[in-house]
């Protein structure tokens, strides 16, 4: 019995090896980052569905690359992660109200989070039209320098002229090659708007209106798909996980 445990703990830890080098290097440091402290319950609680290990290497992100995320809002799920990860070698630019930095609290004054630069912009809420409303767009970096992104589960909060204005800022502040990652709820094609999809949006019109900005759709991942979400519900109301599109558009070099 004792050799049979010992055999079963031997093949655990083989089995456990590797699987470690079967990921990529940029996996390997965010599955390490995941395990520290300064994430909470409630980030932890989300893993299972937004599954950051596979999505963070979906979208190409590499340890020396200059990365723009809009909106990561007062959870900062991605940037708790990826401060870290591109600690030694990269930079992050968080673009955000200045009230969303000052609900962040300590985590952010983290040595491991040295590269995080938090930029704040103007932005209100317009009740009537149930949407974020932006004054000038200001990323932190000259024009042509940022090698990715991110659009994460926001896009649904602008309307459509706002976020033309998003997406030609976008295009303007990547390099040539450049990545525009964007992952938002899934919208029924050509449903109109009501309060109830308000949270969702086509992926149909957002590859349109994205091409429209002089992007190409590079990949699409279906690692968010959901077969119970029937994009009738509320995204509130979805019991697990709502399904969600993930685009990765390039900017032409």
């Amino acid at each position: 019995m004792k050799i049979t445990n010992l055999l079963l703990a031997i093949a655990l830890i083989v089995s456990s090896s590797i699987a470690s080098a079967q990921l990529s290097s940029i996996q390997q440091k965010v599955q390490a980052v995941m395990q520290m402290d300064h994430r909470t319950e409630g980030e932890l609680a989300r893993d299972d569905d937004r599954d950051p290990v596979n999505a963070i290497e979906f979208m190409g992100i590499e340890d020396d690359m200059t990365i723009i995320e809009f909106i990561p809002a007062a959870q900062a799920y991605y940037t708790k992660i990826l401060g870290p990860v591109l600690r030694d070698n990269g930079h992050l630019m968080a673009i955000d109200s200045e009230g969303t930095f000052d609900r962040w609290g300590d985590w952010i004054e983290m040595p491991e989070m040295g590269m995080v630069h938090p930029v704040p912009i103007e932005l209100g809420y317009n009740r009537s039209e149930g949407r974020y409303e932006f004054g000038e767009l200001n990323f932190g970096l000259p024009p042509a320098t940022a090698d990715k992104f991110l659009y994460i589960r926001e896009y649904h909060n602008f309307n459509a002229a706002d976020n033309a204005r998003i997406n030609a800022a976008v295009f303007a502040a990547l390099k040539p090659g450049g990545e525009y990652v964007i992952v938002d709820h899934t919208r029924r094609h050509m449903q109109e708007e009501n309060p109830t999809v308000g949270r969702r949006e086509d992926p149909v019109t957002v590859i349109y209106q994205v091409q429209q900005a002089g992007f190409v759709l590079d990949r699409v991942s279906d690692m968010f798909y959901q077969e119970s979400d029937d994009l009738t519900k509320e995204v509130g109301e979805i019991p697990n996980m709502t399904d969600r599109f993930f685009l990765v558009f390039k900017k032409p070099e």
